[in-house]
């Protein structure tokens, strides 16, 4: 599946600042970049690393003061991995591939030691299986408002299950902790993402089962098929889209996303998503 995608920022800046951005998508034999352009505005000075274990590609922009745009557009092919959910298991982290275990501890928004009880009461119960992540988002979903400026840089998932609003990051964070409390490793992913409206970055998780990776977005607002990956982290700490330090007004922010794929689109599926990695 083909897919036509960039963004637009626009900032005001008041004096000298830096901005890291992570707005490009990830390069990997499952998610190929046909074509990109990053353009910034000249007489800036522009870094450009990429992390060796995720492959998320982080963009520092050193700047006086004025005005700053960017603006990213990339042509992606995009491969998942489908199968029937039924019979994927949970792995013990006895048996967790080592590279794994980071993502069963708690993190800065992903309080996971705090929903133990929570987690146990509502979830431990379940067969230990894709289907109990799958519960756990279906809670989320049924009890968990999605309600635009709810929330803030702040919010934590223990705030999200008790305050009960939030927006695609706080979905993702409530999601992570509750499989972290059941020794479910998972972890946070940002993303383009195909028909979500108004356009915007999205979030979404990823736990690890069986062998690999699968994909989970409590929100429902976009089909998972339709997710192209920027960053992967811990939590929305390793992978905002932009960090700030300096005196910095946003502008605007622009996105598209379009499906070029002759006779194929995003679906919603029932189907277990992953990346084949």
């Amino acid at each position: 599946m083909k897919f036509n995608l960039g963004c637009q920022l626009n900032y005001n800046i008041a004096s000298d600042s830096t901005l890291i951005f992570n707005v490009a998508v990830c390069n990997n034999r499952f998610q190929n970049i046909l074509q990109e352009d990053l353009q910034i505005t000249s007489h800036v000075k522009v870094d450009k690393y990429t992390s060796s274990d995720l492959e998320n590609r982080y963009i520092r922009v050193n700047c006086g003061p004025g005005k700053l745009q960017l603006s990213y557009q990339a042509t992606v092919e995009l491969k998942h991995f489908e199968e029937s959910p039924h019979n994927i298991p949970e792995v013990p982290p006895a048996k967790l591939p080592l590279n794994v275990l980071p993502y069963l501890y708690p993190s800065r928004y992903c309080e996971s030691d705090r929903l133990i009880r929570f987690a146990q009461t509502e979830f431990g119960h379940l067969v230990p299986d894709y289907s109990r992540v799958t519960a756990m988002c279906n809670w989320i979903y049924e009890n968990v408002t999605y309600l635009s400026g709810s929330t803030n840089a702040h919010t934590s998932a223990f705030n999200t299950v008790t305050e009960r609003a939030g927006v695609c990051r706080d979905f993702a964070h409530l999601g992570i902790a509750l499989c972290r409390a059941l020794n479910i490793p998972a972890r946070f992913v940002t993303g383009y993402a195909y028909d979500l409206k108004p356009p915007d970055f999205h979030a979404y998780f990823e736990a690890y089962l069986g062998t690999r990776w699968y994909l989970f977005d409590a929100t429902r607002l976009v089909p998972r098929t339709g997710l192209i990956r920027i960053g992967t982290g811990r939590d929305a700490a390793d992978v905002a889209f932009a960090t700030i330090f300096g005196s910095v007004v946003m502008e605007q922010m622009n996105l598209f996303v379009d499906c070029i794929s002759v006779g194929e689109s995003p679906r919603y599926t029932d189907q277990a998503i992953a990346f084949l990695a």
